[in-house]
């Protein structure tokens, strides 16, 4: 399969974006970073902590979910254009195998692309394995018009 090619790439976002820690917002309270950007393709890292944790000692399988969610819209924003932005308006998770320690690394790939959506592809993995796929679709937004609704 050719990989899809993309008309815009914002390098000075992601390397903005790389390494940086959120202070609000899910990612901030997940601690999500991302860890590398590439024309249509974004890598995030997650620690395992404690406050993520259920009472059987597995990491929420919610919080995969968020983290797919955040790389599914993340990936869009340096491939649109200036001024939009991405909105998820599905996505569908599978649930591997438990996660009980250290981090987890999640690769969103775009697979498809139009002006007005995309399709995501996404992988996490935890110490050495494959705990989580997902698939999702995204809505591009353009900015609104001036004086228009």
């Amino acid at each position: 399969m050719k990989a899809p090619t993309f008309e815009h790439f914002n390098e000075a976002w992601g390397a903005r974006v790389v390494g940086a820690k959120a202070r609000s917002g899910i990612d901030g309270f997940l601690g999500i970073v991302v860890a590398e950007v590439s024309p249509g393709r974004l890598v995030a890292e997650m620690e395992v902590t404690p406050q993520l944790m259920t009472f059987i000692g597995n990491m929420h399988g919610g919080c995969l979910s968020a983290l797919c969610d955040h790389v599914l819209g993340t990936v869009m924003y340096p491939i649109m254009p200036p001024n939009h932005w991405a909105a998820t308006t599905e996505f569908k998770i599978n649930l591997l195998a438990p996660v009980t320690k250290g981090v987890c690394r999640a690769t969103a790939d775009v697979i498809a692309m139009t002006r007005r959506m995309a399709v995501v592809r996404i992988e996490v993995e935890n110490e050495g394995r494959l705990v989580a796929a997902a698939q999702g679709t995204c809505t591009i937004v353009a900015p609104r018009a001036e004086g228009g609704q």
